[in-house]
């Protein structure tokens, strides 16, 4: 497992070298894991990518350097001290960096001569393509997909001239991932929206939420859906309730400064019972914070997010291949239970790429809303039932008269003020949680069977928690075990109850300050986590992070 930094200031195409690189690495057969480090700016600053390659699946990012290429001098003097011994610093002769780890190559000159600076990222490229010692013969097949046409055979003969500058260092054996899928957390969870039959998709940009926008709307006409880019965060949310009033399968996305626009109309979702996905791609806040940095710090707003109380589901996505599966099973339990869902997701999952294996949907059914007629007796859009769902049919495909209000309401939909039929109303909503709760997916557990510490963390801290149980039961066996959670609220506790039972010390890791899910523990079932692990820097931790800061009793 290798693993290589790609740096530069904004503007300098970092995101094209390491766009192409990866899927490069993925066609030899390597599984990859990519993250992004960048700012908020279009140019300048520092920013870089981290391409973690191996023949093995990969979990989580990695801080410790096999090798770097360096687009400017920042990023020698940022990340040299992350080297390993025999790392190196690939960079232009331009950079004035002394480094005995670097290898300067002509990079713009070599570019100029072939007629275009630009191709300078395909040399880096075929550089690091030889010091790794993997052959180039899928490299012109692969970037027809990568590039134009009219800048194929440059970037191919770039390609070949990095290649043939440098000698071989390492030497890796491919593994058998050339078939499978690069996708970004985000891409994910829109081709899991279109799996699931989306039918409209409203939202305001804002990072690091909007590369779902970007997707669905390149997939709309083709996958036959509507894609509206709304004036603010509050008419996106309420576009989408519209839309699902109306029958379509809907979903809102935002991070949490405009999660925070859209609480009084979750309420909407809520008291109406109109079924509704929204996605939160956390970053660290409060007002703008941190925008292009990751955080899990809307764990509590969100379970509690609008006036009131209503039934609603919270989903904290853990991977790139459960942001796919998730989101389809969001949709299906908005429509089942005719509530809000929520999507958690954070800037390191939505922007990171990784090599997923091929989505099964063969077994993948989309059920449309009812829009039969009713005909047990009077239509009555809020029927007290025994399990708290009522009949919802769909105004303008139905003879019956369907109505709604934001008021409180009675069976039929009209505004009331009683104070039985407010209590008969809100037990028949809350009554959804019983049957719900039944659905529940335990958290997943990995590492040994009867641990002595415990792990815990929610969402995607899953990768790194996941890297760090290995390694420390490689030193110390038998010892670790975790629990990762994806359903957060209502909260799962059989899995949780059982594993806290056997374990000497329970530690959650947690991207926030105040450890959001161990309050949530603690007040869903008593259990105290004896230690924490949190970061909130807005950077995410790694699973080298976790095991130093145990190993040296690095907790709170």
């Amino acid at each position: 497992m290798y693993n290589i930094l790609v740096g530069g200031a904004a503007g300098q195409g970092i995101d094209t070298t390491v766009a192409n690189l990866e899927v490069l690495l993925k066609k030899a057969g390597y599984y990859v894991f990519t993250t992004k480090d960048f700012m908020s700016r279009v140019r300048g600053g520092h920013n870089f990518s981290l391409i973690r390659f191996g023949n093995e699946i990969i979990t989580s990012h990695s801080n410790e350097l096999d090798g770097m290429i360096a687009l400017d001098d920042d990023t020698v003097e940022l990340h040299k001290q992350n080297l390993k011994k025999d790392g190196f610093i690939l960079c232009d002769t331009k950079l004035s960096t002394t480094d005995p780890k670097a290898i300067k190559l002509n990079m713009g000159g070599m570019a100029k001569e072939l007629g275009n600076v630009r191709v300078s990222g395909s040399i880096a490229i075929g550089a690091i393509l030889k010091l790794f010692g993997i052959a180039t013969d899928h490299v012109e097949e692969t970037m027809k997909n990568l590039v134009k046409e009219a800048y194929l055979d440059m970037n191919v003969k770039a390609v070949k001239l990095g290649y043939e500058s440098v000698e071989t260092r390492f030497s890796i054996t491919p593994g058998n991932f050339s078939d499978w899928m690069i996708l970004s957390g985000s891409k994910s969870l829109a081709l899991g929206a279109i799996a699931a039959g989306v039918k409209f998709y409203s939202a305001y940009p804002m990072s690091p939420s909007t590369a779902i926008m970007e997707y669905l709307a390149s997939k709309s006409v083709e996958a036959d859906f509507v894609v509206e880019q709304a004036e603010d965060e509050i008419a996106a949310i309420n576009m989408a309730i519209g839309a699902s009033y109306a029958g379509a399968r809907a979903m809102t996305g935002t991070s949490g400064g405009g999660f925070c626009l859209k609480v009084e109309a979750l309420g909407l979702s809520g008291i109406a019972e109109i079924p509704l996905v929204a996605v939160d791609v956390q970053r660290p806040g409060p007002a703008t914070g941190l925008p292009t940095r990751t955080e899990q710090s809307d764990l509590k707003f969100v379970i509690s997010a609008a006036q009131g109380e209503f039934p609603r589901m919270v989903i904290a996505l853990r991977n790139h291949k459960d942001s796919f599966y998730q989101t389809i099973r969001a949709f299906d339990l908005a429509e089942k239970y005719q509530i809000p869902v929520i999507i958690l997701s954070d800037q390191y999952l939505g922007d990171s790429t990784a090599t997923v294996e091929p989505f099964e949907i063969s077994n993948l059914k989309v059920a449309n809303p009812s829009n039969d007629e009713y005909k047990e007796g009077e239509y009555l859009r809020y029927r007290l039932t025994e399990n708290g769902i009522s009949p919802r049919l769909i105004p303008g495909k139905s003879r019956n008269f369907v109505s709604v209000d934001s008021d409180e309401h009675d069976e039929r939909g009209f505004i009331t003020e009683s104070a039985d039929v407010r209590n008969q109303m809100m037990d028949k909503r809350m009554k959804k949680l019983e049957l719900l709760r039944e659905e529940l997916i335990e958290p997943e557990y990995f590492g040994e069977e009867n641990c002595e510490t415990l792990l815990i963390g929610w969402g995607s801290t899953y990768g790194p928690i996941a890297e760090a149980v290995n390694t420390l039961n490689e030193a110390e066996p038998g010892k670790y075990g975790a629990l990762s959670f994806g359903d957060v609220y209502p909260l799962p506790t059989k899995l949780l109850q059982e594993k806290t039972s056997k374990a000497k010390h329970i530690i959650n890791i947690e991207q926030n300050a105040t450890g959001q899910l161990k309050d949530l523990i603690r007040e869903q079932t008593g259990i105290l986590c004896t230690d924490s692990i949190l970061k909130y820097d807005g950077r995410q931790i790694s699973g080298e992070e976790i095991v130093e800061k145990i190993r040296k009793g690095g907790h709170k």
